[in-house]
Parts: C-alpha cells; structure tokens; sequence
C-alpha cells in the first residue's frame, strides 16, 4: 500500500482526530496515487496516522476512514452503516433521520437520509463514490428498502472530479413520497428538492415553537416547504404567514398544509423576504413570533463578513417586526460562521434595533447529525428563540 507522509507542523490537527489531509500538508509519498486509491498515512517520525481514500486532484488530498492498520472492503462499509444505525436506534431516531453524517460517522463525504423505507444518498469524494455499489449492498442487507435514489446533483462533486447526476439505485419508484414528523406529515420530494429533498437537522428544534406560538400570529420568512408554519398552526397559532422567494416552495408548502388541514391557519406568498420585511417594517406590521430560516449566506471563507451583514440585517429586520414582548425564531445554517460568532450577530442586530433580548433556548442540529468536537464542520446549524422586548 502506498504510504504518505506528513509535514511535522501539522502533525497535531491529525492526531487530535481531524480526518481531512490537504494536499500542501503532504511531505512526501512513496509511490503513486491515483484517485479513489486506499493509502496509509505517517506522521513525520514514522507513525502510523491512519487509513483512508486519496485523490491526487482534490484540495482534501486524503480523507482518513481508520486510525487502525484495519482492511477496507464492503464488510468495511456494512459494519459502519450498522453501527450509525444502532446509534440513531439508541437515540430514538427510527423513521426519518440522517443516517450517515460524513465524518461526523466516520465516512467522510458521504451522506445518507433515511426516510421511512426509502434511502437518499449523496458520494461528494472520489474515495467514497468508489465505493458506492458497497454501500448500496449494505443498505439493502440492513434495510430491505423500498428504494433508493442518489442525489449526486451538487457542484462539490466537480472538485473531486466527478460528475454532477441523480437518479435511482435500485428499481424505479415515485421519487414524491409523505413522510410523519412530529405528529404532522410532509411531502418530501426526493428527486428534486433541495439537497436530499427535505431537512431533517431542523426536525428537534421544529418541536421547540410549541408553547411561544399558542394563540400567536406568526411570520415565518424563507418557508421553503412551509415546515416550521405548518408546526406553529398544529401548537396552536391564531395565524401564520409564511414568505418564500420560490413559487414552487409555495405550492409545496401550501400542499403540506393542505395535507395536515391546516391550511385555513396558514398562508403562503412567494416574495423577496428581504424587500418585504424592510417595507413592512416602515409599515409598523407587528407579529407575536417572527421566525427566520434563511439559506447558507456563504460557502466560501471569503465571504464571511458578508454572510455576517446579511444575517444581521435580516435579523434586524425580523426583531423590528415583533411585538413588545413577543419572540424571534433564527436560524443559521451557515457552517462557516461558529456559534458564537451568530449570536454576536444577534446581539448587534439587538443593539441597531433598540430591543432587549432574553434567550429562551440555543440549540444545533437534531442528534442524528453528530457534532464532533474539534470538526467545525459537523457544528454547522444554529438554532436561536429569544424574547424580543422594547430597550
């Protein structure tokens, strides 16, 4: 097997349990790698470091799958996805949940959704995409699935040099399928939706509006398919609006509704939510709970002031549009920016709004999607209920 060496200076940052290798932390190698090849990694006074995949043509020269002098074969893979099974068994997450979080389950770039009998898979790696038929084969031994449908559709795949696709893995099957969260149902279009077609990583926190948004008139901004409104009109809300950009995110929206009978509470409008809460703002509309769950600002390390402004600003925006006593609901998923820079965010979007904040909960991402410590990018989602008080 081919062996790569590392650069001292790095040496700590691997040996503390991060797996991603770059490629201008490399000494030296003995011998040639091609894409998709299994390597073993030294650290620089000849210490074994770990095993994993490399590809020469990827920034991420090496993700690291073992520190054991292990084999890495389709038993590999099946004894993995069985022991990130048991865990989501042992946490209770059985119907839907993510079932493998990349690194966060020792599978760097590999991502699976588990919704109900169907299966969404994501191989963002040239190592992993390798080994695709291996993991196919263990869901099937495991699960028995009804289906499953990869959504390779994502422009990481290109660094890696892969190309863009989707589509089934096993016998065809209507990609629209309705799942249960919560007490309430969902479509989740797995074919076509935004990343593997629906977001579990909000399913907890989903749960933590129901005792602010009884009785409440709620504004709910960049709704996509409406789940955390059609959540505050099943606890009880008096109304709920909610915004989105997308038409098609409104009428998938207004079909969930629909599906819950719900839809006589909430309403959908497909508008720029930026535009509108700065004029309602000027128009002195006033909402009980206001909830905000915007896309990721940025993907680039380049662009995190900007993706901070924009967090503020929409943040602003939102806390002006509560009433006196009244909550906001926040959301960034932005792994880029760390918690407590967001809740530095908040706070100075607090301080240009004139209002006073009470924290009522912060929470990240459902359970199902582990934080490691030490890889900033499994502690991505930041989820934030304060109350919102005039200063």
């Amino acid at each position: 097997m081919v062996k790569v060496y590392l650069k001292k200076k790095i040496a700590p940052r691997i040996a503390n349990g991060h797996p991603w290798i770059f490629a201008n932390e490399v000494d030296k190698v003995s011998g040639s790698i091609a894409a998709g090849d299994i390597v073993d990694v030294y650290f620089a006074d000849d210490k074994f470091a770990g095993r994993g995949y490399a590809n020469p043509q990827s920034q991420i020269m090496i993700r690291l799958l073992t520190r054991k002098q292990e084999t890495i074969d389709e038993q590999f893979f099946y004894q993995r996805i069985l022991q990130a099974w048991h865990y989501r068994q042992k946490l209770g997450y059985t119907e839907n949940c993510r079932l493998i979080f990349g690194e966060a389950d020792g599978m760097p770039a590999l991502i699976i959704d588990k919704f109900n009998d169907y299966f969404v898979i994501q191989t963002m790696a040239y190592g992993i995409d390798v080994w695709k038929p291996a993991i196919i084969n263990a869901l099937q031994s495991i699960f028995s699935p009804k289906g499953i449908y990869e959504r390779n559709d994502v422009p990481v795949r290109e660094l890696e040099g892969l190309a863009q696709q989707k589509g089934f893995l096993t016998a065809p099957f209507s990609p629209e399928i309705v799942i249960n969260e919560n007490g309430l149902q969902f479509y989740v279009d797995i074919e076509n939706g935004q990343k593997t077609g629906y977001f579990l990583d909000q399913q907890d926190n989903r749960r933590a509006i129901q005792h602010i948004v009884k009785g409440a008139d709620v504004l709910g901004a960049f709704t996509y398919t409406g789940t955390f409104e059609i959540h505050a009109a099943h606890y009880g809300a008096k109304s709920v609006l909610g915004l989105d950009i997308s038409e098609n995110a409104v009428r998938q929206a207004t079909r969930n509704a629909q599906l819950n009978k719900l839809d006589h509470i909430c309403k959908f409008e497909a508008v720029n939510a930026f535009d509108v809460l700065k004029q309602w703002t000027k128009d002195g509309r006033k909402y009980d709970v206001v909830m905000l769950d915007p896309p990721a600002f940025t993907k680039s390390r380049e662009n995190i002031q900007k993706a901070i402004t924009g967090y503020k600003e929409i943040n602003l925006r939102g806390m002006k549009l509560v009433k006196n006593g009244g909550f906001l609901v926040t959301s960034s998923c932005t792994n880029l920016i760390q918690p407590d820079v967001f809740l530095e965010t908040i706070e100075m979007a607090a301080w240009d709004a004139r209002k006073r904040l009470r924290q009522v909960t912060f929470q990240a991402q459902a359970s199902d999607h582990p934080i490691i410590w030490g890889m900033e990018n499994t502690n991505y989602l930041k989820f934030l209920i304060v109350e919102v008080t005039d200063r």
